[in-house]
């Protein structure tokens, strides 16, 4: 479930992301009373057994009920938290085409969500950011200068909200930023590795993500702000939810 929208007095228009069918946006009629047939399937990134209907004719189907398969509100949540979870609901409605399935996307969205729902909030983020971009196809290379395709390597790599791709110290534009080699050497490890893997390992370094404390935000901060560029230069708009993340 991405997100739901108050249609008419009782009735929500709903976004499903399906695995089948990718993105489907229908009306839950009367979902604003009655308890019985959605409860608290419609809250953001519930994981449902959705039950809806193509009507002929229509852009929307009909949402006729859902079963709730994993709920974000069977854990803890606070506020970083909330904000984690919207922003993966965000990115995946601004970037996703309707009725377009992608089996990929949908194993990272709830591999991701599982890891979001305890412990520290930063290294499954990232992850799903660096995933989602590479699997839609805008993660451009990350070893090499665009400009003069110089091999990256250990040196410093700069990145421009306006441009494509890392320029290296020779081309870089002005007012670019940096990205860390750290940085660039942990998204080559996210490549390899399961989301769950690096959510263990910011546990096992004592980086934890406690309500009212996200000082682990900081932490490859430059790859989640290179990442958030590449998604807004092409939906066009900024993430509103980004802007939250950088105030945690």
């Amino acid at each position: 479930m991405l997100r739901t929208y108050l249609l008419r007095e009782a009735d929500l228009l709903v976004t499903l992301f399906t695995r089948t069918e990718g993105k489907v946006k229908g009306v839950a009629r009367w979902a604003k009373r009655s308890k019985r047939r959605f409860g608290g399937a419609l809250e953001p990134l519930t994981l449902v057994r959705a039950y809806y209907e193509d009507r002929e004719g229509q852009e929307l189907c009909r949402l006729d009920s859902c079963d709730i398969l994993e709920s974000p509100l069977s854990a803890g949540l606070d506020y970083p938290r909330i904000v984690a979870l919207e922003h993966v609901a965000e990115a995946l409605d601004e970037l996703l085409p309707e009725r377009e399935a992608n089996d990929a996307i949908f194993r990272l969205a709830v591999a991701v969500l599982q890891q979001l729902r305890s412990g520290e909030i930063w290294m499954p983020l990232t992850y799903f950011q660096l995933w989602l971009v590479r699997l839609v196809g805008f993660l451009p290379d990350l070893g090499e200068c665009q400009a003069c395709g110089q091999a990256l390597n250990g040196s410093r790599a700069y990145y421009h909200a306006l441009a494509d791709g890392l320029m290296c110290e020779q081309h870089k534009r002005l007012a670019s930023s940096q990205l860390a080699p750290e940085s660039r050497a942990l998204a080559a490890e996210m490549f390899r590795a399961p989301v769950g893997s690096f959510a263990q390992a910011a546990s096992d370094n004592g980086v934890e993500n406690r309500p009212g404390r996200c000082a682990a935000g900081s932490q490859y901060a430059d790859l989640r702000r290179f990442l958030v560029q590449i998604i807004e230069r092409h939906i066009e708009k900024k993430l509103v939810t980004a802007s939250l993340l950088a105030k945690l």
